[in-house]
């Protein structure tokens, strides 16, 4: 087993890390990302979620299941294109979920698994 910390804020304060490599699979954590809007925050989850996967040997290509957690669904629509644009012809299964995030601030919460490319 490996463990992954990308140094964010709450990884020391809830006692977790960004990323697990595991039984093959790649296990990010629920990320959340900086900015004034759900797609901004969702690109910039994105991109700790990519740097995360890039230092296992992984990218989005490898996802197999993704979560999106929001706290209004109604904000989900316009984060569609930059998500069809990241998982491109690799779409995996997904699961949307509308709760309350760990702070108000955050609009969107993404969670990844993906598989290690020696197990494809």
């Amino acid at each position: 087993m490996r463990r992954i910390s990308s140094g964010g804020e709450f990884e020391e304060k809830l006692g977790y890390c960004r990323a697990v490599v595991a039984g093959g699979f790649v296990h990010v954590a629920g990320t959340v990302g900086q900015g004034d809007d759900v797609v901004a925050q969702c690109r910039d989850a994105l991109r700790i979620i990519a740097a995360a996967l890039a230092e296992t040997g992984t990218s989005f290509a490898d996802v197999v299941r993704v979560t999106y957690m929001l706290a209004d669904r109604t904000e989900f629509a316009p984060c569609w294109p930059l998500l069809a644009e990241t998982f491109g012809a690799n779409p995996p299964a997904a699961t949307m979920i509308e709760c309350g995030l760990i702070d108000p601030k955050y609009r969107i919460e993404i969670e990844v698994t993906a598989l290690l490319p020696a197990q494809l």
